[in-house]
């Protein structure tokens, strides 16, 4: 029997379920795609009327010119890879060395302890996040708190802030982080710290030559996971941030349903898609290199033990 005849059953089992994948990514995306070069219309919806000038308002001018040059929404989208780069910064802090302390206890010490790390996925979003609001509102936990050991006299401005949303943005995506570099170190292999000290290396040496670059897969799948749903995120924005803080994914919510400028959501839409596809092409080429680098040090040194 042929390869291809025995793949047959494997395409009838998977050609379902591909094709209902296809049509509902790709049909949406082409409604995005061609109202995001159409006109707005006067009181919402679209106009059918070509009209690409709402990317140009993205970087700061419209009707062709710069006259009115505004930098406002390139302010929102630098605004928006700030704080999704600093989730990554401060899940990756937070993560990493937890990892390593779960890999040290007991099986069911380390069960129980990734039962904790996804306990947050068995409770609503929208609930965990007005918790967040309600400890960090100025009559909250964490201004009462301070306030009755003496530290402040006067509340602190803790919700409403760009630090608010970094602290909802790492709280709900530190699962993201820590599954895949969690993964990554429990693969790792003891015998390769062992022999790195026996040949003269210290700590931190053996760390940044043997033990990072092994987990590292683990690090920019965790980095990719957490960056890319933090990016277009809105709700957090939206409760932990109020009107200072906007990223771009709530600037596309208020241009649907607030504004009714749907083809210049639509053009943010786009470029938010644009980004994310750009962020998994940069994950994928540096995952190929890594791969190929270590396989030709496999080769390497399966020749020299020859």
């Amino acid at each position: 029997m042929s390869a291809w005849k025995k793949s047959l059953p494997l395409v009838g089992l998977l050609s379902p379920v591909t094709l209902l994948l296809a049509v509902c990514l790709f049909v949406p995306l082409a409604i995005m795609v061609v109202f995001s070069i159409l006109t707005p219309g006067t009181y919402g919806g679209v106009e059918w009327s070509f009209y690409p000038d709402n990317y140009g308002r993205i970087l700061g001018w419209a009707d062709g010119t710069r006259e009115d040059f505004d930098i406002l929404y390139l302010h929102i989208i630098a605004t928006s890879f700030r704080v999704a780069l600093m989730s990554v910064l401060v899940s990756f802090i937070i993560c990493y060395p937890i990892a390593f302390w779960v890999r040290k206890q007991s099986p069911a010490v380390r069960n129980f302890l990734l039962f904790l790390i996804t306990l947050p996925f068995f409770a609503s979003l929208i609930v965990r996040l007005y918790a967040w609001v309600l400890i960090l509102r100025p009559t909250g936990f964490a201004n009462s708190i301070l306030q009755a050991m003496g530290l402040i006299q006067q509340p602190l401005d803790l919700i409403y802030t760009e630090q608010a949303v970094l602290i909802g943005m790492a709280y709900i995506y530190i699962p993201f982080m820590f599954l895949p570099v969690y993964a990554s170190v429990e693969r790792l292999d003891p015998r390769l710290i062992e022999a790195s000290y026996d040949l003269g290396a210290n700590r931190f040496k053996t760390f940044w030559r043997v033990v990072f670059p092994l987990t590292l897969p683990g690090v920019v799948s965790g980095a990719i996971m957490v960056f890319i749903p933090s990016l277009g995120n809105f709700i957090v924005p939206s409760l932990l941030g109020g009107a200072r803080v906007v990223m771009i994914g709530s600037l596309i919510e208020q241009q649907f349903l607030a504004a009714r400028n749907w083809p210049f959501g639509a053009a943010l839409a786009m470029l938010l898609m644009s980004m994310v596809l750009l962020a998994l092409l940069l994950y994928l080429y540096l995952n190929s290199r890594y791969s190929r680098a270590h396989a030709g040090e496999a080769s390497d040194r399966r020749k020299h033990e020859e």
